[in-house]
């Protein structure tokens, strides 16, 4: 059921607690965490605690908390001291989602292209 954690989502094991994660901020209804595999000097991941397949069906269940995810966003770029940033959600495979679990890409700390990719 969408919003629910699901046992085998690695982000919603994070959340719970079950699988590490290099924690940069948390609030009542996000988790945002240093990527593993980081694409820039900063790159740091925030995801809604409530489990929603992407961000589209993020922002057609639950728009205010969709909200708070770009909000953490900002959060995590001002402590991060980004004076310029890319804020990324992949939306499907074609476009890179790999984990199933609604997502925020913060990137920065160097130059970035546009096209992306």
């Amino acid at each position: 059921m969408a919003g629910e954690p699901q046992d085998d989502c690695l982000f919603c094991k994070i959340v719970g607690g079950h699988v590490p994660a290099t924690i940069v901020r948390e609030t009542e209804t996000t988790v945002a965490f240093r990527d593993i595999n980081p694409q820039a000097p900063t790159h740091v991941l925030v995801i809604p605690k409530a489990h929603y397949e992407n961000a589209a069906a993020l922002a057609a269940a639950e728009p205010a908390l969709a909200a708070d995810v770009l909000r953490e966003a900002q959060a995590v770029a001002d402590e991060e001291k980004l004076e310029s940033y890319r804020t990324v959600f992949n939306t499907g495979s074609g476009a890179g989602q790999t984990v199933w679990h609604a997502h925020a890409h913060v990137l920065g700390g160097r130059g970035l292209q546009w096209p992306p990719g």
